[in-house]
């Protein structure tokens, strides 16, 4: 009988990659000309995975998140794993916005998998794991047909494939 062979899809984000991209944004807010006497910055709560961005007004935060965005993009962080929340008001006459970096598979998302490795019609098995879905088939050609189905989908998190055996 032939041995399975099988993979996991998750979702992860790298906290290290996301605190260097933070310090090379900031590096670069320190020394552009239209950032200049503004109170902008970027945080990350490591303990809630959050990452908090203050400036002066709303058009200054859109530009501290492009920056932020281009860093992200450039340390190999997915950017369609950021959650936004709405714009608030801070102290000093500043503005805040947070960001929650979406970490795992939740449940809808995971279904959502299922159902397209499922309507696939390969012969493939997949379950969900906590926040995660493991694909197992007999055939090594079909889990890179999943893998290159997976990857085509237009899902809302960016998913990686890991332990592939």
């Amino acid at each position: 009988m032939a041995k399975e062979s099988s993979f996991d899809i998750v979702s992860q984000v790298d906290l290290s990659e996301v605190d260097n991209a933070i310090n090379i944004a900031t590096k670069e807010i320190t020394t552009r000309y239209d950032f200049k006497g503004s109170k902008s910055e970027i945080t990350l709560d490591k303990s809630s995975e959050e990452l908090v961005l203050v400036s002066d007004d709303e058009y200054k935060l859109e530009q501290l998140k492009d920056v932020l965005i281009t860093k992200l993009i450039k340390r190999g962080v997915p950017t369609k794993n950021l959650d936004y929340s709405k714009i608030e008001q801070a102290s000093g006459g500043t503005v805040r916005q947070r960001a929650k970096l979406v970490t795992g598979i939740d449940k809808d998302n995971a279904k959502k998998i299922n159902m397209l490795i499922k309507n696939s019609g390969l012969k493939v098995k997949s379950q969900v794991q906590d926040d995660q879905v493991r694909v197992t088939a007999k055939s090594r050609d079909d889990l890179q047909q999943i893998i290159a189905l997976v990857k085509e989908a237009n899902l809302p998190i960016d998913v990686q494939f890991i332990n592939y055996r």
